[in-house]
């Protein structure tokens, strides 16, 4: 089977730090070149959530950018999203497997080792781990895993593995070296001056790293 390769930046557009439309701030990154984008949106009701998620779906696919929704994978579904991602109190990965189908990209968070383990078994597409470093865009953060963590992960599978968690552009490539595939990256580029620029020096530097060997 061929192994899934996915961009090295992965951008995440959470809705409760963006000062413009998410389709305006979602265009600007796509024009950087990023092609890996989560949307996610805690505050939203279902119908808003379909609303916004729709407008990104039909401005990031045909751009050939890779649109992921956050949690639920019945909106993800619904407005034909590339996939969905799950956190550790959403559905179970098999039950969004259901949802989303066979030919979707599913995504699951993960804390832990014991987590990490039980993701990595499943139909899941790639695994998240983190946070890698303190991070200030969740009101209740996991503990740190630190970057060894990625390296013990990356030992257990073969699947992509995004890290996620307090990564800014000084220390992207060494999460690259320690073995993940993909950098999930929010407020260090949603909040910069210009995100698409910000956008593009991770991808300048996140090309260049050179990776772990692979599983």
């Amino acid at each position: 089977m061929k192994r899934l390769v996915l961009p090295r930046l992965y951008v995440i557009l959470d809705a409760a730090l963006l000062t413009a439309p998410e389709t305006e701030c979602a265009q600007k990154l796509a024009a950087a070149g990023v092609r890996l984008l989560q949307y996610r949106n805690k505050r939203a009701s279902a119908r808003e959530l379909f609303e916004s998620s729709k407008g990104l779906s039909s401005l990031l696919i045909p751009q050939d950018v890779i649109f992921v929704l956050n949690d639920r994978a019945d909106v993800a579904s619904a407005v034909e999203a590339s996939g969905v991602h799950l956190g550790q109190e959403d559905l179970r990965a098999e039950a969004a497997r259901s949802v989303i189908g066979t030919g979707k990209l599913l995504g699951v968070s993960t804390h832990n080792l014991e987590q990490f383990k039980e993701a990595a078994a499943t139909s899941a597409d790639y695994v998240a781990v983190g946070p890698v470093f303190s991070t200030s865009t969740k009101a209740n953060p996991d503990p740190v895993v630190g970057i060894e963590f990625i390296s013990s992960a990356r030992a257990l599978t073969g699947k992509p593995i995004v890290a996620i968690g307090g990564i800014t552009l000084e220390r992207a490539a060494e999460v690259i070296q320690a073995g993940a595939d993909s950098v999930a990256v929010i407020s260090d580029i949603l909040l910069a001056r210009d995100p698409g620029q910000r956008a593009r020096q991770y991808i300048e530097v996140l090309e260049a790293a050179k990776p772990a060997a692979a599983v």
